[in-house]
């Protein structure tokens, strides 16, 4: 057989088809940030975007991986709510945060490319928005998208948590007859929600607007707002490379739902020096200071999971009937 030259060779990968990494000694990589592929990477530590959303050979316009990205992303996900169903975008990365989302300039978004007006009441300014609006309350009981009006709140799967929201003050509250909703569950606790609005106000009933269009509200809103605070925040409280035992965590998870020492080692059949010994050593890693911390750190990463669910076993479903007959 002949001699394969480097040279020569290509590498196709998806829709993307990249030349092979030339023989000098340049550091070559290829990796995967988000949905762009980037090669070739150099000694200098640039990397050049080849590629983007390999999967589908297509841009994704809502991305952003610079704070450079973040006003065309808003302009993006603007025009395509307008395009799908003439909505208005409402944005808000944390609800449990006054900021409002800001352009690399500090340009707020939402007057400065969502188009509210800032002559009206601005929304983003209402101290207590998180606390009253029925929007963000429903976004901390449901992850999927829904769409809301005066008369209820309308999922694709039932969600009896959200039967009991007033929904009285809803137009007042909301400043629109009906809304379509993406809930954003982040890391570490954070919650993002995402509206869409009919800029005709008229619309009271989104139901077609949300099956025709939710999956792609969605996904452009998701990565529109996982962008944002990737490249807006920092989290320097947060431990790093913490690993809890299986004991720590088996501990923090009562003391989660309100169980003293004296109660956990009952439970565990543990002595409470024992316990206290885990919380206190689950408290080091976390770089917590008190017990109470301990916990919501736990809880930010994930270990304590899902505390107040009860996990319901799956019925036959001749037994489902025959209790729905009942």
């Amino acid at each position: 057989m002949g001699t394969l030259r480097a040279e020569n060779l290509t590498l196709v990968i998806g829709f993307c088809r990249l030349p092979a990494p030339p023989a000098h000694n340049s550091i070559w990589r290829m990796e995967r940030s988000g949905d762009t592929l980037v090669a070739p990477r150099k000694d200098t530590g640039q990397a050049a975007k080849v590629a983007t959303d390999f999967r589908s050979g297509r841009q994704v316009p809502t991305a952003i991986f610079a704070p450079a990205d973040i006003r065309p992303a808003a302009e993006a996900l603007r025009d395509i709510a307008r395009d799908l169903g003439n909505f208005r975008v409402a944005a808000c990365a944390n609800i449990a945060s006054r900021s409002p989302m800001t352009d690399a300039e500090g340009e707020v978004l939402a007057s400065a490319v969502f188009g509210w007006p800032s002559t009206k009441e601005q929304w983003w300014q209402k101290p207590l928005l998180a606390l009253s609006s029925p929007l963000p309350f429903a976004c901390r009981y449901e992850n999927e998208p829904f769409w809301a009006n005066a008369h209820g709140i309308h999922t694709r799967a039932p969600n009896p948590l959200l039967d009991q929201i007033d929904l009285s003050l809803f137009e007042g509250e909301v400043n629109a007859k009906a809304v379509i909703v993406v809930p954003v569950h982040m890391s570490f606790g954070q919650i993002a929600a995402i509206s869409f609005s009919p800029i005709n106000d008229k619309r009271d009933d989104l139901s077609r607007e949300f099956d025709l269009y939710s999956d792609q509200l969605e996904y452009h809103a998701r990565r529109f707002v996982n962008g944002y605070t990737r490249v807006s925040s920092q989290r320097p409280w947060i431990p790093k490379n913490c690993r809890l035992s299986k004991r720590e965590v088996e501990c923090l998870r009562w003391a989660a739902v309100g169980k003293t020492d004296a109660e956990i080692a009952m439970i565990l059949s543990r002595s409470c020096a024992t316990v206290r010994f885990h919380i206190h050593n689950a408290a080091i890693k976390l770089e917590a200071v008190n017990r109470s911390q301990t916990v919501f750190k736990a809880t930010q990463l994930g270990y304590l999971g899902n505390v107040a669910a009860v996990m319901v076993p799956h019925l036959p479903h001749e037994t489902q009937a025959s209790a729905a007959a009942k």
